[in-house]
């Protein structure tokens, strides 16, 4: 159907499942998931399960019935190609591979959010059991703030706090180079398996904006990612996707410092600026999302902004098409903005007379070479 009406897919392939909708992982990896939760999925401090993908550390153990995540993968993935063979580079043209929560490189470091609504914290280290020695030595011997804690409610993530020590060093500096190794893994596996279909291979990072503002950016460091005031921890991340020839997703185009609450020293822009400018450094293009599908406050012109700059964005993705999506109060907005990007000229009968007016007279707008697709 698609490829007869002339459009094209980007496949998402996920190795995860969700709370919302509610999409939980195979049955059978489920059921060995429930027989032995120590030894699949991330824990927490307190012993609590991330059970809605599995652990990193076990990428190459054989707990999946005799097989390692990684040859479950690679089977998935030589299956997708070949039954998909004929639509490889003329209607299927990219697949994003799944990394990890929410499809995302990153761990399941927010993944307990508080129901009170209060101002997001720091967010949790996550670990297994095959990790616990190291976990058990350093992480909880400095004991740092746990999901909704902000950065001063102990010594861990202050400014000269313990993140700055030689153990907090090596931890982070370990921690994080777990979740480029398996990207990198994931990464090689996709490239062996699709290299010769003309399809590109795209991954997924999260926009961890909030204590951006801090000295340790703790927010990202419980998320994988070692970048503080004093660190660049995406230039290896960047460096991963470049030495794969993959294209990085990255979300949060709409969202502006102007609407973070002033409490969490957040900014999105200048975390997206230093991302983006490490992708210009090593030649990886970026495809933009949306993080707000029911419209963040300023969102089309924040977007509209990122895709006129002069950056390396060469695909942004607006989320998601439903409800919401085509509701009265959301649709004209949004093909308002993209006309905007496009200039695109319409047929009188479209316009409305205020509009059609306005066509009889010249007008100069920015335009983006950055293509736009709805999902």
């Amino acid at each position: 159907m698609v490829q007869k009406v002339g459009l094209k897919l980007h496949v998402t392939l996920c190795f995860h499942g969700s709370k919302t909708p509610n999409i939980p992982l195979p049955r059978w990896v489920s059921q060995i998931g429930e027989s032995q939760p120590n030894n699949i999925f991330f824990t927490d401090r307190a012993g609590q399960h991330y059970n809605e993908c599995l652990s990193l550390a076990v990428d190459h153990l054989p707990v999946l019935d005799g097989k390692t995540p990684v040859q479950v993968y690679h089977s998935f993935c030589e299956s997708f190609k070949l039954s998909f063979s004929s639509f490889m580079s003329s209607t299927i043209t990219g697949i994003t591979m799944g990394l990890g929560p929410d499809g995302e490189l990153r761990y399941p470091s927010h993944s307990q959010l508080p129901s009170n609504h209060k101002t997001q914290g720091v967010g949790e280290f996550h670990m297994l059991k095959h990790m616990e020695i190291l976990y058990g030595g350093l992480v909880v011997h400095m004991m740092p703030p746990t999901y909704d804690q902000s950065p001063n409610s102990n010594s861990f993530f202050r400014d000269g706090g313990s993140w700055e020590s030689t153990y907090g060093d090596f931890f982070l500096s370990w921690y994080a180079q777990q979740l480029i190794t398996h990207g990198d893994c994931l990464f090689s596996l996709a490239a062996s398996t699709f290299s010769d279909t003309g399809v590109q291979v795209y991954g997924k990072i999260p926009l961890m904006h909030s204590w951006y503002r801090t000295q340790s950016h703790p927010s990202e460091l419980t998320a994988g990612f070692y970048n503080t005031i004093k660190r660049d921890g995406y230039e290896p991340v960047v460096k991963m996707f470049a030495r794969n020839s993959c294209k990085m997703i990255l979300p949060g185009m709409d969202v502006s410092d102007a609407s973070q609450p002033h409490e969490t020293l957040s900014s999105p822009e200048m975390l997206l600026a230093q991302i983006m400018e490490s992708c210009r450094k090593h030649g990886v293009k970026v495809s933009g999302q949306n993080s707000s599908e029911s419209g963040a406050l300023g969102g089309f012109e924040q977007i509209k902004k990122n895709l006129c700059a002069d950056n390396v964005l060469d695909l942004f993705i607006y989320q998601r098409m439903g409800a919401c999506f085509f509701s009265p109060n959301h649709f004209p907005s949004f093909t308002k903005f993209v006309r905007s990007l496009n200039q695109q000229e319409l047929h009188s009968d479209d316009l409305s007379t205020e509009e059609e007016e306005a066509a009889d007279s010249p007008t100069k707008s920015p335009e983006s070479s950055v293509s736009v697709q709805a999902a």
